[in-house]
């Protein structure tokens, strides 16, 4: 549908040729003169054959959409628990220590882990120096997978790792009335900018959330690299910036958590683990409605739309009468 953008572009390009197009007329003369001299003018029939035109295209793109209607609801009982991702972006998470960097092979964790999930909600939040949830609770994978994918620093203004609130949002985010059911998975380098972070992991857990935590990175560390330079950071001092995992912040977050703790090596085992730990948990019964079978209806537009650009090609530009006489002449 993003397409559509394409229409109003057109119609700016349309409106500056006809001025452009007056502008030359002016130039030959009365503008109203010079047209009646034209062979076979038809005044409008340009507008109207861009209109057609226009049209056409508007309808094709929404054909191309494939707009659909469920014809057959059926009832699905979905057992699972409510499980929030909760995804460092900080820049500290470029860092090559991990190959090809520390963000990419956490997007690769949450994509396996997504497709070992299957009754379970699921929620997705970026942090760095604050929060921001991108995909409320929801058993729509392709919507998660597609947010994971576009996650990066960049779309998060405030830099930092503030892991606690994180789990403030996380919090939030879960069902208020439930003190059971629920999972938070963090995933990040350890580097937390919060002294607050431990007691929100108690208190969560308190409130009957399980905390997993997900370590990236080495704890010899690497060097960072500004993503807009290319230089290397350096600390006030001139030195070069070294981004460590810190495992002990992370560990001690699922231990308060009463969850795991999980060195991220390779995606898939990791992702198999934490599987494996939202399915032993305590699961209730989301009752889900779900369309099972679809009517769609391109074809309709895209006749539609074949149509008027028939339309417009049968609808002659020139006076018919004019071009009946040019060609006895010729």
């Amino acid at each position: 549908m993003y397409a559509l953008a394409l229409i109003p572009v057109l119609v700016a390009l349309f409106i500056a040729a006809i001025y452009a197009r007056r502008a030359r007329l002016k130039k030959l003369g009365d503008e109203r003169l010079v047209k009646e001299q034209l062979l076979g003018f038809i005044a409008g029939r340009s507008t109207f054959k861009f209109i057609l035109a226009g049209l056409a295209l508007a309808v094709i793109i929404i054909g191309w959409a494939n707009l659909q209607t469920g014809d057959k609801i059926e009832k699905v009982q979905r057992k699972g628990v409510d499980v929030v991702i909760a995804l460092d972006v900080s820049k500290s998470m470029l860092a090559t220590d991990v190959q090809p960097n520390r963000l990419t092979r956490a997007k690769q964790l949450i994509l396996s882990l997504a497709d070992k999930m299957q009754n379970d909600r699921v929620a997705f939040i970026l942090f760095a120096g604050r929060s921001y949830l991108q995909v409320p609770l929801t058993v729509d994978y392709n919507t998660l997978k597609m947010m994971v994918q576009n996650a990066s620093p960049d779309m998060v203004p405030t830099q930092g790792t503030v892991i606690g609130d994180a789990i403030d949002m996380a919090m939030q985010s879960f069902s208020q009335t439930e003190r059971k059911y629920k999972s938070l998975i963090i995933i990040s380098d350890g580097e937390d900018h919060d002294e607050h972070a431990i007691q929100k992991a108690k208190e969560a857990s308190e409130a009957g959330v399980i905390i997993h935590t997900v370590g990236i990175g080495s704890p010899q560390g690497t060097t960072l690299t500004d993503p807009d330079t290319k230089a290397m950071k350096l600390d006030d001092n001139g030195q070069p910036v070294i981004s460590k995992l810190n495992e002990e912040e992370l560990r001690t977050l699922a231990s308060e958590g009463h969850g795991t703790y999980n060195l991220l090596q390779n995606p898939n085992d990791v992702a198999t683990r934490l599987a494996a730990s939202l399915d032993a948990m305590e699961q209730r019964n989301f009752g889900t409605v779900e369309y099972s079978d679809f009517t769609s209806y391109f074809q309709f537009f895209l006749a539609a739309g074949f149509l008027l650009l028939l339309l417009e090609w049968l609808l002659p530009g020139a006076s018919s009468k004019i071009l009946k006489n040019n060609g006895r002449t010729a």
